[in-house]
């Protein structure tokens, strides 16, 4: 998969949420931006006519956490998906534009008339594919739904279960993963832009005379995802990318190996850009920088970011993975975050950390965070 971007990212949204916007969208439109100007087969691009109608009628004007309209995340996760694949998949880019159809879809929010009108126009596209890819797409999209009662853990174990024959789905899951990723922030650029930050990270470390990072841009806060919510967002990659990884699930997969290493790289630089917002607005002593950045070095020397550690072993990193992020009851997250959100020193050691672990998933092909099960977060036995 060639190299995309938040710039990349903030174009297409731009260039979505305008053809969306339009009094009577042009689904055409919509289909060729989504699908790169890739070729399908006129029958093919029929189906997916209906399909984007039928997403435009199920989310309408509903709005994510952001703001954005919630019908740009599945146009947006297929733009991801057909920019990793060389030509179109009908059933992939169903797949993918239907993956939350199950949890986004409440019968009760529509009237009774409505209701049916829209399992109609549901079953109508389902019958113009052919039966075997009608049920090969109900079964992706029930394997891609979390039920309310399943951890995140347990929800990619068993889905990665389900889809041993099915790379498609896994495909799909990173491109999800991708879209949420880039999803958190709605600057008008990358804060990264312009700005070299291993070379900031040298010159704390190794000069006398660095004065620290000064953003050119005044602090601005956010009362809808701050850094440690960011922080739990790439928590969740570091799961679903371990899984992954522990099953060999992208292993015979080009595409999900694209996919994988996007995850990585936008989910780096996500870790990079709080990094660098902390170190510009709220600890801006060098000295105290470089001492944080020396001790979370030599705990990821010393192995601490290969396995998930107990709590309470020696160092305060130990157990991080457990106590503040593998919180089921989103009120102990929640408290969790906030705590975590308040220690800024804690905040960069995280923040570090992560980009850390996911240069690992990007420099080795093997590498994933022992003890990360489907069963939950916990240390390995020692053998």
């Amino acid at each position: 998969m060639e190299y995309y971007d938040l710039d990349d990212f903030l174009k297409i949204s731009a260039l979505l949420n305008y053809q969306l916007s339009a009094r009577q969208p042009k689904w055409n439109n919509i289909t060729a931006i989504v699908l790169e100007g890739k070729p399908i087969a006129p029958r093919d691009e029929e189906v997916l006519l209906h399909v984007f109608d039928y997403l435009g009628k199920i989310y309408g004007k509903t709005k994510r956490d952001l703001g954005p309209f919630s019908v740009l995340h599945p146009h947006r996760a297929t733009a991801l998906l057909s920019h990793a694949s060389k030509e179109v998949d009908l059933l992939d880019v169903m797949t993918c534009l239907l993956h939350d159809h199950f949890e986004d879809f409440k019968p009760t929010k529509f009237k009774e008339s409505n209701r049916i009108k829209l399992d109609q126009l549901f079953r109508s596209f389902l019958r113009e594919i052919q039966g075997g890819h009608q049920r090969r797409l109900m079964k992706h999209l029930q394997w891609l739904t979390k039920e309310p009662s399943e951890t995140y853990n347990h929800y990619i174990g068993h889905l990665l279960d389900q889809a041993g024959n099915a790379p498609e789905v896994v495909r799909v899951k990173l491109a999800d993963r991708l879209d949420n990723t880039f999803d958190m922030r709605i600057d008008l650029q990358d804060p990264l832009q312009g700005v070299d930050f291993f070379e900031i990270i040298f010159q704390t470390l190794y000069t006398n005379i660095y004065k620290g990072y000064r953003p050119e841009r005044r602090h601005q806060t956010t009362l809808i995802l701050n850094g440690a919510e960011r922080l739990y967002q790439l928590f969740k990659n570091i799961v679903l990318m371990s899984l992954i990884r522990q099953r060999g699930a992208a292993a015979t997969d080009s595409i999900s190996q694209g996919l994988s290493k996007a995850l990585a790289k936008a989910s780096m630089e996500e870790a990079q850009r709080i990094t660098l917002h902390i170190f510009g607005y709220h600890e801006t002593s060098v000295s105290t920088l470089r001492e944080i950045l020396k001790e979370t070095m030599a705990y990821a020397q010393s192995g601490g970011l290969e396995e998930v550690t107990p709590p309470q072993k020696g160092h305060h990193l130990d157990g991080l993975l457990m106590s503040v992020f593998d919180q089921p009851k989103h009120a102990d997250r929640k408290k969790q975050l906030s705590a975590l959100y308040q220690n800024k020193t804690l905040m960069i050691e995280v923040a570090i950390s992560f980009i850390i672990i996911f240069l690992n998933f990007l420099n080795d092909s093997h590498y994933f965070v022992h003890g990360i099960s489907a069963e939950g977060i916990r240390p390995e036995p020692k053998r």
